[in-house]
């Protein structure tokens, strides 16, 4: 970064004087990392809902039930990934998400899966993949009235995208859904989110309580797909919630 804005720079101290305001920092640290598990605990303790109806997606191999993508796993977590069938590319926002996602075998080795599923038909879906030279398994809902009743698209007449996050536990041949989550709710799966959330200059969104006269740019606007960065300017685009009609 070119930009000069040394004037701003944090308050330099001496190394004792960094220990103290470290040692501040971390107790505040520590108190949210005991409420976030105080959230998990009691998120596995949510009711669940047993799903009556016969989802059918289409992968790969064909065609696939919701209990089909558990991979015989007991837990199953399924991406919204935002992708209109009018869309020729998959969204940014959701497209960094997937480019956090580690190996599956971690998951798998605690009897879960994880899948993505938009709204897009294969065939858009598998070239797109490809190109993000992805292994994440990925199925199409566009027969399907999954992304409608599950929050993904909107059902009011401008049938937006929502990316999001849904949580399903298998008991033999019943599934249950047990958790969802959107927006905000997905920021643990930004990892470029958490590492820049520990840098002096944090995200650089416009939102954050940041400094005067450090670098900041509109929320979702710099977001690009990773072979689509220009890094001589921060243009527009938007992610957050699109219409069908993007071309």
């Amino acid at each position: 970064m070119s930009e000069d804005i040394s004037v701003n720079l944090p308050e330099i101290v001496t190394h004792d004087d960094w220990l103290a305001a470290r040692q501040k920092l971390l107790t505040k640290e520590k108190e949210i990392t005991r409420k976030q598990d105080e959230l998990s605990a009691e998120r596995r303790r949510m009711p669940m809902v047993e799903i009556d109806k016969n989802y059918i997606f289409e992968g790969p191999n064909g065609e696939v039930s919701l209990l089909d993508l558990f991979k015989e796993c007991r837990q199953l977590i399924v991406y919204h990934f935002m992708f209109d069938p009018t869309w020729d590319e998959g969204c940014e926002g959701c497209s960094m998400i997937v480019d956090s996602m580690g190996h599956l075998s971690h998951l798998y080795a605690r009897g879960t899966s994880l899948v993505l599923v938009s709204q897009a038909p294969l065939s858009k879906i598998e070239p797109f993949k490809e190109r993000m030279g992805w292994g994440i398994p990925w199925f199409s809902s566009f027969e399907s009235e999954f992304n409608y009743d599950f929050e993904a698209t909107s059902k009011d007449g401008a049938q937006l995208q929502h990316q999001g996050l849904s949580v399903f536990l298998r008991d033999g041949d019943r599934v249950f859904h047990t958790y969802s989550t959107y927006l905000r709710g997905l920021d643990t799966l930004f990892s470029p989110f958490n590492y820049l959330d520990l840098t002096p200059f944090g995200r650089q969104e416009t939102w954050e309580k940041s400094p005067e006269g450090w670098p900041q740019s509109p929320p979702y606007e710099w977001w690009r797909l990773h072979d689509a960065y220009d890094y001589t300017e921060v243009p527009g685009s938007c992610c957050h919630s699109r219409s069908i009609t993007r071309k």
